[in-house]
């Protein structure tokens, strides 16, 4: 079993770094208009993202297809 890669409203930072809002992935041509960015330390908590369908990703591992 790997490492978590996404994360939801509530769940600690497990590293230090920039998150960034990814969406559900329905077909490769769909992006996020302006997603949210975050800076976290470990263990700071995740707040809630702009639509519930998104989740937090570390930018270094959020890439776009």
């Amino acid at each position: 079993m790997g490492e978590q890669t996404e994360y939801e409203k509530g769940d600690k930072a497990p590293n230090p770094g920039i998150y960034t809002e990814v969406g559900e992935a329905r077909s490769f041509h769909t992006q996020i208009q302006n997603p949210k960015r975050i800076e976290m330390k470990r263990g700071d908590t995740f707040p809630e993202t702009s639509n519930k369908d998104r989740k937090w990703k570390k930018v270094e591992k959020a890439r776009v297809h």
